[in-house]
């Protein structure tokens, strides 16, 4: 393998959303994935069970998603919360962008990752309810501000994954939640629902 580098969970990372864009999830091994990388197999394994927990590897966002909503304002309403949450949890995906992108990518070219990422998105919603219901919020109303939540930020990483114009995440999750707004607010009242960011 030649010279010790660095990192080798962050290279093995990197060497599996390249092969996994380019020859599709399914047709990628673990040996292919450990040379690209320029470790052994054996390195692979002590990082990761298989090549499926490379995309569902645990990391910041149910940590900072309660912690954030946990500090939010008092006065907030529920949404407010959220909002304030999701930005705080913005980052955390923005500083490996790249990896990100890829990453959405494959788990949109492949239906048994989808089911996989719903699962994940599901205990991100529980954290975040749960959060909220120690904020004093009612079951009920807590659960539906984190479903709700949840589903603005899936939708805002997936836009702001394809965006050309690389606005923020942040920026995203508050054309989303702007959007649900509109969408429960009076017929013929509050302003249009937005495109996008704009430039």
């Amino acid at each position: 393998m030649g010279r010790w580098k660095p990192d080798a969970r962050g290279r093995l990372e990197k060497a599996a959303m390249e092969l996994y864009n380019d020859k599709g999830f399914d047709a990628t091994t673990v040996a292919e994935i450990a040379a690209r990388a320029e470790v052994t197999e054996r390195t692979f394994y002590r990082h990761f069970v298989d090549k499926r927990e490379v995309l569902f590897q645990p990391n910041a966002l149910a940590d900072v998603l309660a912690h954030a909503t946990a500090t939010a304002a008092a006065p907030l309403a529920p949404l407010e919360v959220i909002a304030h949450a999701l930005t705080e949890a913005a980052p955390v995906l923005e500083e490996r962008a790249e990896l990100v992108r890829q990453r959405q990518a494959v788990i949109a070219a492949n239906p048994e990752l989808q089911e996989r990422e719903l699962a994940k998105l599901a205990s991100l919603a529980s954290t975040l309810a749960d959060a909220l219901r120690e904020r004093g919020l009612e079951a009920t109303t807590a659960t539906l501000a984190a479903e709700i939540g949840i589903a603005a930020f899936k939708v805002a990483i997936e836009r702001w994954a394809d965006d050309p114009g690389r606005h923020t995440l942040a920026r995203w999750i508050r054309e989303t939640l702007d959007a649900i707004r509109h969408l429960t607010a009076p017929a013929g009242g509050g302003p249009r629902p937005p495109s996008g960011p704009a430039s």
